[in-house]
């Protein structure tokens, strides 16, 4: 559907949670903002499905109303309201197992015959304020990162300039910023 960036916020949502869409960037693309704004939406949805944990992240996929409405519909119907009792669409009724998979497999990778490359615990990015606008492509090519890899971290931006009255914030890996 509409959903755009790392967290999926549709356009609404995003507008909703405080995240710009405009002719020069989409905040639900910026790494920093969309994290913060999903943050902000799960600590909400939490607190909505009462501390079910289940329901607020099968909202997330789904959105609250179809949830609350599937929640209300179960009851009704006698039947139990714990996620796993829900009648939702496929998509969000698979949606929580999957992180639940997720979660097993990264807990105890070897049980499952996997291994994982370390990551180290270290930021991988550094934020940079140029204090106006810039062309992302210029930036990439002073701070010696492929543009390439300038767009990947920094994919709010839908032009090849930040926008003139900002944000100017440029992420760049650690080793560049300076």
């Amino acid at each position: 559907s509409r959903a755009s960036g790392l967290w999926q916020f549709m356009p609404r949502t995003g507008r909703h949670y405080g995240l710009d869409q405009t002719w020069w960037l989409d905040e639900r693309r910026d790494v920093i903002e969309s994290t913060q704004a999903a943050l902000s939406y799960l600590q909400y949805l939490h607190r909505y499905f009462q501390g079910d944990w289940f329901l607020a992240i099968a909202a997330y996929n789904g959105g609250e109303g179809t949830v609350s409405r599937a929640v209300q519909t179960s009851a009704r119907c006698g039947r139990g309201t714990g996620f796993f009792d829900l009648s939702l669409r496929t998509e969000t009724r698979q949606y929580v197992p999957k992180l639940l998979a997720i979660l097993r497999i990264v807990a105890d990778p070897q049980a499952f015959g996997l291994q994982f490359a370390p990551i180290p615990n270290r930021p991988y990015f550094d934020v940079v304020e140029p204090g106006r606008q810039v062309h992302i492509g210029n930036a990439a090519e002073i701070a010696g990162v492929s543009q390439d890899d300038m767009f990947a971290l920094n994919p709010a931006y839908n032009r090849q300039t930040t926008p003139p009255d900002g944000p100017h914030r440029l992420l760049l890996p650690v080793e560049r910023a300076a």
